[in-house]
This record gives structure tokens, C-alpha cells and sequence, in this order.
């Protein structure tokens, strides 16, 4: 086991309760990801000395803060269809009980527990109690105000930013990295300019929910304030990150964030059955140093971050978010860490067809060359990286010639 001696810098908050959330066996969201998780964390000595908070289910208050009455009452009151396959009734209401969200026993209270835990994340920042908090639980991004979509009932993320718009924050950044569009974020603050929502995702022509274009830019007083980047399928960790610099730091910098929060969903990882782009562990890691310290230097220090999807339950999740936790707590992780003999066992136990990892990296190459401007890129001579390389700044081009005029930026100047 590793062990950790220096002071815990963020919270990490966390309930059992988390793992009631839990849908048809067949379905790709299992709770055991969030399980395995935090039993890494904890053979690798992460949690040593930190003192986890444990949420409360979110209200009616809260949850009215995003969604419709009526919404709340069909969630509350749905009730699994046996005798449908899937628990999925013949006409879905509120997108409830189709094959991405099937009714399940206790879904409203489930769902309420995972909003909890991410109000929770904002209250100890908002109050000064962190800096940093982590609730690996949340990033429910797609569910809308009156239905749920995309393997989320209520959306932590929006009911939490709404919190804080009342408790003294009036410029906060939303960054979503899931390889899925952030959509329902997006859309509960698209006309609201003390929101920014930055999304980094798969190309909406190629993955649901076909949304996250880039002149997806905002409505009204808030344009500007909605970003897109949308890189192609098969888009590795170096030009991941190459998009990432040139399109998040600089939105940052012209916004000003009081806080920043993330949705860190690991789905954009190259074993990720649900979709095609190919970032490795190490390059999900990068995104998470980056965002840690655009919170420190645009933020001061204020970083909320949240998990989302994923579906690599043994050899992708754990090992992601336990390096989000490790950046969270400021508790590097080396890619060579080896990992617990007990951990790879209990992993077996959960997937006995699937061998656990032996190391919490996997070598993945993190170097890239950063962006610089509109033909600025020179030529490797390596046919494959300099592909990637023009598909990932046409992108950029695309998301910063529709958004950084808007904010008073220069599309094509590299220093913006």
C-alpha cells in the first residue's frame, strides 16, 4: 500500500448510498465502477486522513431549482414495468423507462442522493470549509428539466450552480470533458451570462445526443458564454490535449470564474465501449492537472469536480478517478504505482472475465505541441499525427472563430 503524509487539500465526499443507483442488469452505467473506486483509493492510501462527507438527499427545493414539478412527481412516482422487457413501459413519459433509463425501485431517491452529494461539494467550498471537493458520484449532464436522458434522472451539476448563483457567486465555468456533449447543462444556463459551459466531446455527427456544435455559442446577453470543441472519433491523448489548450485557458481568462466546476466523465477513453475517441488513463489524467490548475489560477483555487460517464468498469474507471482524486487531494500518483494484489482481486470478483490492470497507468503520451494559430502547425513527417493534428485545429478554429469574438478575444491568435 502507498502511503500519503501530507495534509488532505480538497473533500471528497461520498455515500454508500451512491451505489443505489443502479439500473437493469444489462445496463453499461454500474454502480461497482463507483465501488471500485473508492477501494482503490483507499488500498493506495489516497483517503488517509481525509474526513468524507456524506451527503443528504437533495429536497424538493433543490431539485425545483432545474426541474418541473411534474417531472419530479413522474420520477417519484414511476414504478418498473415487469412484465416489459427491460422495465421499460410500451409509451416512455419523461424519458423514463426507455433503454437508456429504465425505471428501477427507489430511482427518485437514488437520484436525489447523487444531487445531494454534489450540493454538498458546493456548500463546503462556498462556505470555506475547501478548495477543492470531489464527488465522483455526480455529472448526471444530460437530464433536462422535464426528462431524463442519457443514464441521468436529475442534473447534480445544474441544481448545484443554480445553489451557488444564490450564495454569492455570479461568474462560474462549467468544463465538461465527458466524450458525450454536456447538453442539459448547457441548456439550463444557455441564456444566463454568469454560466460559462465549455464542453469537449465527440463530434455530434458521430454520437448521441448530436449536439455540441460549435455555434452552439449562447443566447442573448450570454452569448459567448457556451463553447464547443468537438473532435473526431479516434482522436488520441496528445491532440486531446492539443484542443483542450487552445480553446479552455483562454475562454478562462476573459471570464473570470469565481469557481470552477468540472464533469469529468472517462468515457472518452480508447477501451470505452459507448464511443470512439482514444485517450488513454495518462491523458485523462493531463485533463484533470489542467483543470485543477486553471482553478487555481483563475479561480482562486475553487475546483468542484464531478465524475459522469464511463463504462470500463475494472480496467478504465477505477484507475481514472482515483487519479482525479489524487489530483484533487494534491497526492501525485506516479503511472507506475502498482496496483493491490486485494484491490485486483475484488476487481475479479466483479468482472471475472476482464484481468485487472497491474499498474495504475498505462503509458499513454501526454506531450503535445501547443496550438499556434491557423496554419501554424509544422509538419512531423508522421503521416498519422499530422492527420490528427489538422482534424484537431480545424476544430479549434471552428469553436474559437464562433465563441472568442464574442468574448473579446482573437480567434486566431494563439496568445488569446
Amino acid at each position: 500500500m502507498a502511503t500519503q503524509s501530507t495534509e488532505p487539500s480538497a473533500t471528497v465526499v461520498w455515500s454508500d448510498r451512491f451505489l443505489e443507483y443502479t439500473w437493469t442488469p444489462e445496463h453499461p452505467m454500474k454502480p461497482a465502477r463507483l465501488d471500485l473506486t473508492m477501494a482503490l483509493a483507499g488500498e493506495l492510501g489516497l483517503l488517509a486522513g481525509v474526513e468524507t462527507v456524506r451527503p443528504e438527499p437533495a429536497g424538493m427545493p433543490d431539485l425545483l431549482r432545474v426541474h418541473t414539478p411534474e417531472y419530479i412527481d413522474a420520477v417519484r412516482h414511476a414504478v418498473p414495468d415487469s412484465g416489459s422487457p427491460g422495465n421499460r413501459p410500451s409509451a416512455p413519459l419523461f424519458g423514463l423507462g426507455s433503454d437508456d433509463n429504465p425505471v428501477f425501485p427507489g430511482m427518485h431517491d437514488a437520484a436525489s442522493v447523487i444531487v445531494g452529494g454534489t450540493l454538498a461539494a458546493a456548500r463546503e467550498i462556498a462556505e470555506g470549509r475547501t478548495r477543492r471537493a470531489v464527488s465522483i458520484g455526480g455529472g448526471m449532464h444530460h437530464a433536462m428539466a422535464n426528462s431524463a436522458a442519457g443514464f441521468c434522472i436529475y442534473n447534480d451539476a445544474a441544481v448545484a450552480i443554480s445553489w451557488l448563483l444564490d450564495h454569492g457567486f455570479d461568474r462560474i465555468a462549467y468544463v465538461d470533458v465527458d466524450v458525450h456533449h454536456g447538453d442539459g447543462v448547457q441548456r439550463a444556463f444557455y441564456g444566463d451570462p454568469r454560466v460559462m459551459t465549455v464542453s469537449i466531446h465527440q463530434h455530434p455527427a458521430t454520437l448521441w445526443p448530436s449536439t455540441g456544435w460549435p455555434d452552439e455559442v449562447g443566447a442573448g446577453p450570454a452569448e459567448g458564454t457556451a463553447l464547443n470543441l468537438a473532435l473526431l472519433p479516434g482522436t488520441r491523448d496528445a491532440a486531446w490535449l492539443r484542443g483542450f489548450h487552445a480553446v479552455v485557458p483562454g475562454a478562462l481568462a476573459a471570464f473570470r470564474p469565481q469557481i470552477l466546476i468540472s464533469q469529468c466523465g472517462v468515457d472518452t477513453h480508447r477501451e470505452d465501449p459507448l464511443a470512439d475517441l482514444e485517450l488513454t488513463v495518462d491523458g485523462q489524467t493531463a485533463a484533470f492537472l489542467a483543470m485543477r490548475e486553471l482553478a487555481d489560477r483563475y479561480a482562486d483555487g475553487r475546483w468542484l469536480a464531478v465524475g459522469g460517464g464511463g463504462y470500463g468498469l475494472v480496467r478504465v474507471v477505477p484507475r481514472a478517478w482515483t487519479q482525479l482524486l489524487a489530483t484533487a487531494l494534491d497526492r501525485p500518483l506516479p503511472p507506475e504505482t502498482p496496483l493491490p494484489e486485494a484491490w485486483r482481486e475484488r476487481a475479479r470478483v466483479v468482472a471475472p472475465r476482464v484481468e485487472p490492470p497491474t499498474v495504475i497507468g498505462e503509458g499513454g503520451d501526454t506531450r503535445y505541441q501547443p496550438w499556434d494559430g491557423p496554419g501554424g502547425a509544422v509538419e512531423t513527417g508522421d503521416a498519422q499525427i499530422d492527420r490528427a493534428r489538422r482534424a484537431v485545429d480545424t476544430a479549434v478554429l471552428a469553436t474559437r472563430r464562433a465563441a472568442f469574438g464574442l468574448l473579446g478575444l482573437d480567434p486566431e491568435d494563439p496568445r488569446d
